[in-house]
């Protein structure tokens, strides 16, 4: 069965087939788009987890306000994280592995967390990888020595 496609996204799709590192670059790029999207949304709703339990006491302790509010402000960044990855990959990758690392500071910080905190790590560097791939193939930032 064959899909139905533009001369354009044909042959987008097949430099895509062609080029492992900019199959890479789109894999990394939709997967840190969907993926702090939906964790974020589901800051509001708890429905995949019991998010205030993901804060160590010491942070609860800081906080000015309920640990929910503090989730529901996470839940937000993360949101911006996703839209500002599909916007500009180049530096939203980079602030996303930031925001990773203060993630996985707090879950060093709690024991019981230390294989989410280890998952994290994973996902800090995947974000990395994003990151010196969208040097390459993000268009919008693209140099003429960039491009092929």
């Amino acid at each position: 069965m064959s899909l139905s496609t533009s001369p354009s996204s044909s042959a987008a799709l097949d430099r895509t087939r062609r080029d492992p590192a900019l199959a890479a670059f789109w894999l990394l790029r939709l997967g840190f788009v969907a993926l702090p999207l939906v964790m974020g949304l589901d800051k509001f709703t708890n429905l995949l987890a019991d998010w205030p339990d993901y804060l160590a006491p010491w942070m609860v302790d800081l906080l000015p306000f309920a640990p929910s509010t503090a989730m529901y402000v996470v839940g937000v960044v993360e949101v911006v994280a996703a839209v500002s990855v599909a916007i500009r990959p180049r530096w939203a990758a980079w602030v996303v592995a930031a925001w990773l690392g203060g993630i996985i500071l707090n879950l060093l910080t709690y024991p019981g967390f230390y294989d989410v905190a280890l998952r994290d790590v994973g996902l800090l560097v995947a974000a990395a990888a994003l990151g010196l791939l969208s040097m390459t193939y993000d268009p919008a930032h693209r140099t003429p020595a960039a491009t092929r």
